[in-house]
């Protein structure tokens, strides 16, 4: 089974670390062959060519150069009748809206997987909506909840997405990695890794931090880089924020990083707390292969990943997440038992070995249910 998965790659994010996991782990499901398709040649672009994966750049789309999404079109329309896919996934209501009308045109089973909640209210959703799909799959039953509003009537699927565990990281490997951060291996570390985004909740978690008793010994680390004009703006609020609150000293802005399961490897605690809530949250299951507890709201996708065996969820009312973050800062017992529970829980959601079988199976299906109506003309 051939099949063409379709992105926008213009950021690089949740979706785009699934289209890696799909190209790097591609053993694990032998009857599934992937290849990538995508608008902007940024950072995917380069990590699907580091895994030698095929991969097709359709040229950049701007909705207010109309021309650019006819060419874009074009292209797509042509590859599909050069290469002649089994199935087309498109990842998300941009993909779905822009490219989805040119999949339809060829007779392929066209699959609309949605990884954020959609409201049916933007103007994306409303485009996509335009395209029926022949399958919906969802990353968790959270974003599962939503799709009615743009496909009233519409079964779906809930595939979780698969998480590589990460590499095994040696002693000496943490300390060199604390060592790069300015971080004593004495102290706690606390780390976010996230999208440089306000509903990630960076600023309630720098205020519960600022909230932690003075003799307590930690360390904070916020990965992740600005890849948008706002997002750096964003981190210099972020930044004047931990100055104003007296734990700039504490606080080590990491930017974006290639090494995050080397950092995790090194830290103690995984905290973010979403002002919003999260599609399903594959940092939150990296954090768990790492042998973290998590912090997180109580909200969303977390709620699929995060219980009382390997994390504390917490609400969005005032002092739940000092309290929180507290416990686990100074109960190092209270730490490696949670720590303990995170790996076979992140197993037991996202193995990759479990959950690309999943994904070939629906795909198959719904391929093989799709051959009845469209018979040869695939082909044709």
């Amino acid at each position: 089974m051939r099949v063409l998965h379709v992105t926008s790659g213009n950021l690089f994010g949740g979706i785009e670390t699934f289209l890696v996991t799909l190209a790097g782990m591609k053993a694990q499901a032998r009857g599934m062959e992937s290849e990538f398709a995508f608008c902007f040649a940024g950072r995917l672009a380069r990590e699907l060519q580091a895994h030698e994966a095929i991969s097709h750049c359709l040229g950049e789309v701007r909705t207010r150069f109309p021309w650019t999404l006819v060419r874009a079109r074009r292209k797509l329309k042509q590859l599909l009748a050069a290469r002649r896919y089994d199935v087309v996934v498109c990842h998300g209501s941009w993909p779905q809206a822009m490219l989805g009308p040119a999949v339809r045109g060829r007779h392929v089973p066209l699959v609309y997987f949605s990884h954020a909640p959609v409201s049916g209210r933007h103007w994306l959703d409303r485009w996509a909506g335009r395209v029926t799909p022949d399958l919906i799959i969802c990353n968790s039953r959270y974003t599962q909840s939503s799709t009615a509003n743009v496909y009233p009537g519409m079964s779906s699927e809930v595939v979780h997405l698969p998480v590589a565990p990460p590499l095994k990281f040696s002693h000496a490997e943490r300390l060199a990695a604390r060592s790069e951060l300015e971080t004593p291996e004495e102290a706690v570390v606390i780390i976010q890794v996230s999208r440089m985004e306000a509903l990630k909740g960076h600023l309630p978690h720098l205020e519960a931090l600022a909230k932690l008793p003075r003799n307590l010994h930690w360390i904070a680390w916020m990965v992740g880089g600005a890849q948008r004009a706002g997002e750096s703006h964003y981190m210099a609020t972020l930044k004047e924020k931990a100055r104003t609150l007296g734990i700039e000293n504490r606080i080590r802005f990491t930017g974006q990083r290639s090494d995050v399961s080397r950092l995790l490897a090194a830290a103690d605690i995984f905290c973010q707390p979403n002002l919003s809530p999260d599609a399903f949250g594959i940092s939150f299951v990296e954090a768990l292969y790492a042998g973290l507890p998590v912090i997180t709201t109580a909200m969303g996708g977390a709620l699929e990943i995060v219980d009382v065996s390997c994390g504390i969820l917490v609400s969005t009312e005032s002092g739940t997440l000092p309290d929180a973050l507290l416990q686990l800062v100074s109960d190092q017992e209270k730490r490696r038992r949670l720590a303990e529970a995170g790996p076979l829980r992140a197993r037991d959601l996202c193995s990759p070995e479990k959950q690309m079988k999943q994904l070939e199976c629906v795909l198959s299906s719904s391929m093989r249910r799709e051959l009845g109506a469209y018979g040869d003309l695939r082909h044709a």
